[in-house]
């Protein structure tokens, strides 16, 4: 299980999960996708979007099960959508330290159907982070290539730091560069410092910038149905064997 997490905005989240997900999936892996950020960018992405919708939350707070609630998004992968009431969660008062563990909870029954479950997590790190943060075995953190980009991965690896310290938790991670533009030296200097800070952690495949990987979801599509020979196919297609054989930058 892996949560797609960064706090920064822009750095290609959303487009990670989205496409990676399909990516894995093509491959012939069993992949189910999950949506919890109240945003439903993801569930949107797919065009899966619904009127009355349930989804994550009637599943976490034990309202429906997975498979009331799981939808078929493409060949070989499920999407569980975040539905109407996510954003309700983030409020959620009563469980005490059970709250963290809903979504770990409520996926038990259907976990191991799937070779890759992939969370795209919401922008903060409140309940719905800390929920994907306890449930996953892997972090994965797309960083764009820009000087912003460094500090709020520093600030998220503290975060990361002190939830794993106050837990026991030992969560690997990974990085991803995205929107990440190969002429530009500042790219290739933000490359080598996130190497040097995470070393044998940062993907081989980095994601170039890509106008057709921004303008797909707006056809509810990944980059493989809406452009399948554009750089963006090509590198999300190169991540996922990244990812099936472990291959990360020395």
């Amino acid at each position: 299980m892996i949560a797609v997490m960064n706090q920064k905005g822009g750095v290609g989240k959303t487009t990670t999960t989205m496409n990676l997900s399909h990516a894995l999936a093509q491959t012939g892996q069993r992949v189910l996708a999950i949506d919890l950020d109240p945003q439903a960018h993801l569930t949107a992405g797919f065009g899966l979007v619904r009127r009355s919708q349930p989804g994550m939350a009637e599943l976490m707070l034990g309202e429906k099960s997975a498979d009331e609630v799981i939808v078929l998004a493409r060949d070989n992968m499920d999407l569980i959508p975040a539905g109407d009431r996510l954003g309700e969660l983030e409020h959620l008062t009563d469980g005490g330290s059970k709250r963290g563990w809903l979504l770990r909870d409520s996926l038990q029954d259907v976990a191991e159907e799937y070779d890759y479950i992939l969370i795209d997590c919401p922008p903060s790190s409140g309940i719905l982070g800390m929920n994907a943060l306890l449930a996953a075995k892997e972090v994965l953190i797309p960083v764009s290539g820009d000087f912003f980009a460094l500090q709020g991965l520093a600030r998220l690896m503290g975060i990361f730091q002190h939830i794993e310290s106050s837990l026991n938790l030992n969560t690997e991670k990974w990085v991803v560069l995205t929107r990440f533009q190969e002429r530009r030296r500042l790219a290739k200097d933000v490359r080598e410092k996130i190497m040097s800070y995470f070393p044998k952690r940062v993907y081989r495949t980095a994601i170039r910038e890509a106008v057709a990987l921004a303008e797909s979801p707006g056809f509810g599509q990944t980059i493989f149905e809406y452009q399948a020979s554009s750089n963006g196919a090509k590198d999300y297609k190169e991540l996922a064997k990244d990812i099936l054989k472990g291959k990360a930058m020395h």
